[in-house]
């Protein structure tokens, strides 16, 4: 089992907007996800490709493909970047029978390093859906450190909702893991 993960190319945008429209009614709501809040998968897929065309320093948002024996089977993006400082984690893994394999602690172990070196952060923030039990176990698991449960939307894709905010310091290994 080879896992292996690949900044996000022109060719493969369509990838994450046919993830998030390939989802039911169910798994959108225990994401927090509000299609309602959803570009149109042209113009979202033009979305992300002038950000791939974007300096590291200017980038909004930033995509990191993971792929389990050369198939993608999911992703992490990081959002609300302040180069040199903090950004916004986020986590998929696209189909149910990838989820609670502890594959997306191994994709997670490969893909934190590679947000702080790229964009320089001191901090990396997560807000997982606070009844998401998976991604709130696995942030744990790597030792991101809870600071409190809130109320919010988390991001543009989202609905109000409860989240649980974790945060994970650069000088926080988790390599060693």
């Amino acid at each position: 089992m080879e896992i292996t993960i690949k900044e996000l190319e022109h060719k493969d945008a369509e990838l994450i907007v046919k993830y998030w429209y390939s989802l039911t009614y169910f798994e959108l709501l225990k994401f927090g996800a509000d299609k309602t809040k959803f570009l149109k998968p042209i113009d979202w897929t033009q979305r992300l490709k002038d950000e791939i065309d974007k300096t590291i320093e200017h980038k909004q948002f930033y995509y990191l493909l993971w792929y389990l024996d050369n198939v993608p089977i999911g992703h992490s993006n990081i959002d609300q970047i302040k180069f040199g400082e903090t950004a916004f984690m986020h986590l998929h893994l696209w189909k149910s029978d990838f989820r609670q394999k502890h594959l997306g602690f191994q994709f997670l172990q490969k893909t934190i390093p590679i947000y702080f070196k790229t964009f320089e952060l001191k901090k990396l923030y997560c807000e997982p859906k606070s009844d998401n039990k998976a991604p709130n176990r696995v942030l744990e698991k790597l030792g991101f450190e809870f600071i409190k449960q809130s109320k919010k939307v988390p991001n543009w894709i989202t609905f109000h909702q409860e989240v649980n905010e974790y945060i994970l310091n650069r000088n926080e290994s988790i390599e060693e893991r």
